[in-house]
């Protein structure tokens, strides 16, 4: 009985030590099958934003999903800069910098990257040209950025020099911004090219095109060919040969705005719209209205909103000039939309809201999707020393708020404003308002809108 006893025992220790080999084998199977799962990793700016101006600061962070010690290392443009989860971005130099972080455990390891530009002081904001007043004040260039701070005298800040007579409108392309004045002169010339972020300029035009244009006025720009708007109609410069060519078919060309869409260059004639190839030396189609027209500007969506002076408000396609729908304006306003001596158009959009002033005080604005006409506000009623409206108002492509010149008078145009109105209420907000810095300003010109 004993041998048995002893023999069940035996029986018994080798089956738990079957079992637990076996699991022991179990578990190191597990072990061989077992991947390690690595940390989620993602980038994230405190500010929300990866843009920023050379010698200031974009904080960032790196927000890890792992239950497991995570070790990290950034890199900017391939090396190594900091370890921890917070790292602060700082460059001198304006450029594209990618900046990626590593995150690792000791049996994985994961990535997440980013780009960062460092663009320059002038790239995203608003710019005003002033055309000065003769042989007082010279033309000048203010420029408000996008937190609101003025700098009145951009161009001289940054070239020391004036730029030429009589300054009227900039286009930008490629980081390029191309200004035009009417009498030349100074240190810009007739057309002044400057770096679009620095405004430091690259090329002035002067003897090319003194015995070429009369009083140039506007421009815009299809990469290698620049086109001037004069009394004459609408020349092609091509700096590369120094040809002007006067496009067949401008003649009696509108002292407005330009648009460019689709590639091509659209101007205004009389009651058409005149369609301009690069390359050609006449125009390519003619879109006819019902009125005179009294701006041609490009719409969010690509296509084109024109005004005329019969009151309405059409969309056009620039690929094939179709017309894609019109809006007439209430009765009150339709005398905002009459051609006049202004130099910038009598519409401004964001998105299928357009808004327009002519050379009055009050601004109107019109929903083209509803066809709601509505007076916003009268700026004499929010704003002191309305005399004189210089100009038309501009509307800001990203913020929708209105942006709007005047000046005492003639005389006295050294008392002036620029006033900045939010109509997202219920009552019109005067959300800033510049005094005195402007000399008979041309027009407004938000970077946003060359993009």
């Amino acid at each position: 009985m004993m041998k048995i006893r002893i023999m069940k025992k035996f029986y018994l220790a080798l089956l738990f030590l079957g079992i637990f080999v076996g699991f022991l084998s179990s578990c190191s199977d597990d072990d061989d099958n077992w991947t390690p799962v690595p940390p989620t990793v993602t980038i994230e700016s405190e500010n929300g934003s990866f843009s920023t101006l050379p010698m200031e600061s974009i904080v960032l962070k790196a927000k890890i999903d792992n239950p497991t010690e995570t070790n990290l290392a950034w890199f900017v443009n391939g090396e190594k800069v900091a370890t921890d989860s917070i790292y602060t971005f700082t460059a001198e130099s304006i450029g594209n910098y990618n900046v990626s972080v590593i995150a690792y455990t000791t049996n994985s390891r994961n990535h997440a990257s980013t780009s960062i530009e460092v663009h320059g002081k002038y790239k995203y904001g608003t710019f005003i040209i002033n055309e000065g007043s003769m042989g007082k004040t010279p033309g000048s260039l203010i420029f408000i950025n996008p937190k609101g701070e003025v700098t009145e005298n951009a161009y001289y800040l940054e070239n020391g020099g004036d730029l030429g007579s009589v300054p009227q409108d900039l286009f930008i392309l490629n980081n390029k911004m191309y200004i035009v004045s009417q009498d030349g002169g100074g240190d810009g010339g007739f057309l002044t090219i400057c770096n679009a972020e620095t405004l430091k300029r690259e090329r002035k035009f002067e003897k090319e095109l003194s015995d070429h244009v009369s009083k140039p006025t506007h421009v815009a720009v299809l990469e290698d060919d620049i086109y001037l708007r004069d009394n004459h109609g609408i020349k092609r410069f091509q700096p590369s040969n120094g040809s002007v060519t006067l496009i067949d078919g401008t003649k009696g060309a509108r002292k407005n705005t330009m648009a460019v869409a689709d590639g091509k260059v659209f101007a205004t004639v009389k009651n058409t719209v005149v369609v301009i190839e690069a390359g050609k030396d006449a125009i390519s189609n003619t879109i006819e209205f019902d009125g005179n027209v009294s701006g041609v500007i490009k719409a969010s969506d690509g296509n084109l909103w024109v005004s005329d002076a019969s009151g309405k408000i059409t969309k056009v396609d620039p690929k094939t000039y179709a017309k894609l729908g019109s809006s007439t304006v209430s009765e009150e306003a339709k005398s905002l939309l009459n051609p006049s001596y202004a130099a910038a158009p009598s519409i401004t959009a964001k998105g299928d809201t357009l808004y327009m002033s002519a050379l009055k005080s009050i601004i109107y604005r019109h929903i083209f999707s509803t066809g709601e006409t509505k007076l916003m506000v009268n700026v004499k009623d929010e704003v002191e020393n309305v005399g004189v409206i210089y100009n038309t108002c501009a509307v800001h492509p990203l913020t929708g708020k209105v942006y709007f010149n005047s000046i005492k008078s003639y005389a006295d145009y050294k008392i002036n404003h620029i006033s900045v109105f939010d109509f997202s209420g219920d009552e019109p907000e005067l959300n800033a308002n510049y005094e005195n810095y402007t000399a008979f300003p041309a027009g407004t010109f938000f970077t946003y809108n060359f993009e």
